[in-house]
C-alpha cells in the first residue's frame, strides 16, 4: 500500500508560514461559527463541528474562545452571515487550485481572488474544472523515527485506514473522511504521536514542474491566497520532485 506522496512538503511550507497566529485563529473561529449553524453546537451530534473543535485545540485555541464561536454559530451571540463555496482555476503552467471559501461578503472575496491569481498568471475557471482532480481524505501524518511503515500497516489498516505512504521523513495514513477518528483514536490509543492530522482534498493526479523557478511561483500563489482571511484552505495538484527542498 506504500507510495509517494507530495502533499506532506507542500503542508510543510504552509505551515511555517501560517504561524501567523491571528489569520489561524480567524480561519478556524468561522469554520467552528460556520459548522455549528449548520449542524448544531453540539460535537458528539455534529462530525463537522468535532472536527473543528478538534483543529482548534490543536492549534492552542483558548477554549472560551472555542465555546464563543459555538455560540455564534447557533445563535446564541448574534446572526452569522458567512457564505460557503469553492473556488477553482488554474495558476502557472496550469497547475490545479482548489480553494475553500467562507465570507461575508462575496464581492470582494472575488475581486481579491482573482486579482492574485491573474497577477501569478493564473485564472479562475468554471465550477467543476479541477474539483475532479481532488478526493476528500483524512490524513494523519507520523514522523518516520516514531512510526515504521510496518507498524502503520499494523495499526492503521486494523482501524480503517485506505493507504499509508512512506518517505525518508514521514509515514502517511490516508483515513476515508468516516474513519478519520477511528483511525486517530487508534493511534492515539497506542501512545503514537502524530505531527498532524486533518480533513483535506488529496489530488488524484498530479502536475509536474519543469523547473524550481516555476515551482516557487505556484507555492508563492498558494501563499498569497492562503493571506486572505477569506480563504479557509486552498489545495493544488503541483507535484514537487523528491530532491526539491522547501524553504
Amino acid at each position: 500500500m506504500s507510495g509517494h506522496s507530495k502533499w506532506s512538503t507542500i503542508k510543510h511550507k504552509k505551515a511555517a508560514n501560517d504561524k501567523k497566529r491571528g489569520k489561524i485563529f480567524t480561519k478556524l473561529i468561522r469554520e467552528l461559527t460556520i459548522s455549528a449553524k449548520l449542524g448544531g453546537g453540539d460535537p458528539n451530534a455534529n462530525p463537522r463541528l468535532r472536527t473543528a473543535v478538534f483543529k482548534a485545540k490543536e492549534a492552542n485555541m483558548p477554549r472560551d474562545t472555542i465555546e464563543r464561536a459555538i455560540k455564534k454559530g447557533t445563535g446564541d451571540l448574534g446572526e452569522v452571515i458567512y457564505e460557503e463555496f469553492i473556488y477553482e482555476g488554474y495558476g502557472p503552467d496550469g497547475v490545479a487550485i482548489l480553494m475553500e471559501i467562507m465570507t461575508d461578503n462575496k464581492n470582494r472575496t472575488a475581486s481579491d481572488v482573482r486579482n492574485i491569481m491573474t497577477k501569478a498568471g493564473g485564472n479562475l475557471g468554471a465550477s467543476g474544472c479541477v474539483s475532479f482532480m481532488f478526493d476528500k481524505k483524512g490524513i494523519i501524518v507520523f514522523d518516520v523515527n516514531k512510526l515504521t511503515e510496518e507498524k502503520a500497516l499494523e495499526i492503521g489498516i486494523e482501524a480503517g485506514a485506505q493507504d499509508i505512504i512512506a518517505d525518508k521523513e514521514n509515514v502517511e495514513v490516508i483515513t476515508e473522511v468516516e474513519d478519520f477518528e477511528k483511525v486517530i483514536k487508534a493511534f492515539n490509543n497506542a501512545k503514537i504521536p502524530y505531527i498532524s492530522a486533518e480533513i483535506t482534498m488529496l489530488p488524484n493526479t498530479f502536475k509536474d514542474m519543469s523547473s524550481n523557478e516555476k515551482i516557487e511561483r505556484v507555492l508563492d500563489l498558494i501563499d498569497k491566497l492562503e493571506d486572505l482571511d477569506d480563504i479557509q484552505n486552498v489545495y493544488t495538484n503541483l507535484n514537487l520532485p523528491d530532491d526539491y527542498k522547501v524553504a
